[in-house]
């Protein structure tokens, strides 16, 4: 099967061979240069298969049984699928498919639970909070009052004796855990018991971890969460999109929070492929490519401080690691378009208590590569090498290249 199934049939260069080009040049440069974003990653040709699919054509606004257009008793089949297979996977009463992506379904979940002007606890922005957990420019932070949790100073982990005495302080309204830059597995039973005790809602973002919670390589938050918010894409491996999964007696607040009130018509094709990435989870394939992640990252992580930068939290228990390259000359920033010139792609991002930017990886990408343990060792080492001006651009770039083709992300 081709990757680009439709250029293969040459309907898209005769069409439009700007836009042709434009898709062979993406696909270039994904096969060709190290994806360490820890956010991204590598959809099966199957997923692929699914997003350029008829069902794009099909609009269903609604749910199955009840759409308000004609002629979706295909694509109804379609979204039970889905539903079921989300909730097998990660033993949900409920699953809401329908949300166009992560911060969608964060919206929902405050549309379901809460009123503007309530308080919600969350952690600070500056700490790994994302954007939907209180930020002034977004939705979030203009509609509700949020207060911010933290870390410990010398740790880097959660202080869970802050959001305690915070929660008890401010009685929010509902307690968001999850971040987007936090390493360690969030304590969600600790969060559960601080709900009940202040009669908040208990909100988990797992948009980071729930394709390792899939794969049983990181605690499951269903079982403690009143909603859970995720995404279907990074480590899950699915097509860009969200999910929300909850208990039943959620289930209708939750399913009109996202249609009517935040989103119009599903898309269906988006859909189909999280049905299918779904299936894929479910496998004994994926549980090995999870676990096989969070080794590669700690391995990375490890290399990387052997190397001098300061890992955040001392390494990693998921994906995604954070790390301070200060110590060797150079800020989070500068050290970003370094790697980018090297051919290696991530991400800068806020660190705990620092004046400057960090860096953020992720391990999800390569490890479905088929990268293991050795190539993280190279890859801290060149990092390294990059950033201390031993390896020029150039260099880098041609061991970038040669390292990735031999793992290329789509063979043949």
């Amino acid at each position: 099967m081709s990757v680009i199934p439709v250029l293969e049939a040459d309907v898209l260069r005769r069409q439009d061979p700007e836009l042709a080009e434009i898709l062979l040049g993406e696909l270039a440069r994904q096969s060709t240069t190290l994806q360490l974003i820890a956010a991204e990653n590598f959809t099966s040709p199957a997923v692929l298969a699914a997003l350029g699919s008829p069902l794009a054509n099909k609009y269903a606004e609604g749910y199955p049984g009840a759409r308000h257009h004609g002629g979706c008793e295909i694509v109804d089949v379609a979204e039970r699928v889905a539903v079921d297979r989300a909730k097998a996977l990660f033993g949900a009463e409920h699953a809401n498919v329908q949300a166009h992506s992560g911060s969608s379904a964060v919206l929902a979940a405050y549309a379901a639970l809460l009123r503007p002007g309530d308080t919600v606890l969350a952690l600070g922005l500056p700490y790994g909070g994302h954007l939907t957990h209180g930020s002034p420019a977004n939705f979030s932070g203009r509609w509700f009052d949020f207060v911010g949790y933290g870390v410990d100073a010398e740790t880097g982990i959660v202080d869970y004796a802050q959001v305690r005495s915070l929660a008890r302080l401010h009685r929010p309204k509902a307690i968001v855990c999850g971040s987007i830059a936090y390493p360690r597995h969030i304590d969600y039973a600790f969060f559960r018991e601080v709900a009940d005790e202040v009669g908040a809602y208990l909100i988990a973002d797992a948009a980071h971890p729930i394709g390792l919670v899939a794969g049983g390589a990181a605690p499951n938050p269903v079982p403690y969460a009143d909603v859970v918010c995720a995404t279907t894409h990074k480590v899950l491996r699915g097509p860009r999109g969200g999910m929300l999964l909850c208990g039943s007696e959620l289930a209708e607040r939750v399913d009109r929070a996202v249609f009517p009130f935040t989103q119009g018509g599903a898309q269906m094709h988006t859909i189909a492929a999280k049905a299918v990435a779904f299936g894929e989870a479910a496998t004994p394939a994926f549980t090995a490519y999870a676990h096989q992640v969070v080794a590669n990252a700690r391995v990375l992580a490890a290399g990387l401080a052997a190397e001098g930068l300061v890992v955040t939290t001392g390494g990693t228990d998921t994906h995604l690691i954070t790390a301070d390259p200060l110590p060797l000359g150079v800020d989070g920033r500068a050290a970003r378009g370094q790697l980018a010139a090297a051919g290696m792609v991530l991400d800068c991002c806020a660190l705990p208590h620092g004046d400057s930017r960090g860096l953020r990886l992720g391990t999800a990408a390569v490890t479905t590569q088929g990268m293991g343990e050795g190539e993280m060792a190279g890859i801290a080492a060149l990092v390294a090498g990059v950033l201390r001006g031993r390896v020029d651009a150039r260099s880098a770039r041609d061991e970038v290249r040669d390292l990735v083709g031999g793992f290329p992300p789509y063979p043949g």
